[in-house]
């Protein structure tokens, strides 16, 4: 008898595309499921037959009381090699395997870049207005030459995004919590003596950062109230390492210029979702790794798990 293989979340209908699942046809069925699912109840309807499901990182949360009604799943297969809406213990208990794939950091940063460069020259409002035959230029842009770029988490993204900062002439300054000169030196990038510093001297503040306890609310009412008032904050990390309604609060009170947001604390977000309509927010809907190479790259990957976990020595163990 075939083992059933689910893949979530796959919104633009390309996953069965992208990889040859044709090589695990003979004993595995595989179905694509195009809609996101809200709640757990609908996931348990769904996935109760499942042997195996392919999951996006942190866009369907699997956690203990889902892990308990799945008796037949034996295998979840991630992006990336983190998954903070895994319980991990709970999988264990249950005796399932969890395996990742590797992930690319150039898509997150190239996107990172596209909000910044929107909201420093206004870009989807000027071709808003010149596609509805509004004024000819309504916008005063402002340079990115000059201007220092904060960056909260200095790893390969971090360091992408510097890289390309100092192309455009900006200054880069760096913080996390374990942030050594001996890391920030090679690159050219000033270690800032805390996140305070950081937030009070940039002009653009991105973040770069994994989600774990000790990053969640990393950036609260209280950091945001350090932050420039002609300041930009960008969160194409993890919606949840900023506490949203402090952020709400100071995009609606003026405290900082705008947000460039491609990630949230619950997603899709609700249709009356402030973030939806703050003329300060440049938002989008968690595109950051969404290309047709990373795609590939999960994909067959993705497959390659579940290939080695048919033969008996699974590969990419996240435990």
């Amino acid at each position: 008898m075939k083992l059933k293989c689910a893949i979530l979340d796959d919104y633009q209908k390309v996953a069965l595309d992208l990889a040859d699942w044709s090589s695990i046809s003979e004993k595995v069925d595989v179905t694509a499921f195009h809609q996101h699912f809200n709640h757990e109840d609908e996931l348990i309807e769904v996935l109760q037959d499942f042997d195996i499901i392919a999951i996006m990182r942190e866009r369907t949360p699997f956690q203990k009381s889902l892990f308990a009604h799945l008796p037949k799943l034996k295998l979840l297969v991630t992006t990336g090699m983190r998954n903070a809406a895994i319980d991990l213990e709970a999988a264990k208990e249950h005796h399932v395997t969890v395996c990742g794939t590797a992930s690319d950091s150039a898509p997150p940063t190239e996107l990172a870049w596209g909000l910044i460069l929107n909201l420093a020259r206004q870009i989807t409002q000027e071709n808003l207005t010149l596609r509805n035959n509004g004024p000819w230029q309504i916008s005063v842009g402002e340079d990115l030459c000059g201007k220092r770029l904060g960056l909260i988490g200095l790893g390969k993204i971090g360091s992408k995004m510097a890289r390309i900062a100092q192309a455009f002439g900006m200054e880069v300054t760096a913080w996390s919590q374990n942030l050594t000169t001996e890391r920030t030196g090679p690159l050219g990038v000033q270690k800032a003596a805390s996140l305070e510093e950081l937030l009070q001297n940039s002009d653009y503040v991105s973040i770069h950062l994994v989600l774990s306890d000790r990053t969640r609310n990393l950036i609260t009412l209280r950091e945001l109230e350090h932050m420039k008032p002609s300041a930009y904050l960008i969160n194409t990390s993890r919606g949840p390492i900023v506490n949203q309604d402090d952020l709400i609060h100071a995009l609606e009170k003026g405290l900082i210029a705008g947000a460039g947001l491609d990630v949230f604390e619950i997603e899709p977000l609700d249709e009356d979702h402030p973030f939806r309509t703050l003329p300060n927010v440049l938002a989008t809907p968690h595109l950051g790794y969404v290309t047709r190479g990373n795609y590939s790259k999960y994909y067959h990957e993705t497959l390659e798990d579940i290939q080695a976990y048919l033969s008996g020595s699974p590969i990419r163990k996240l435990f």
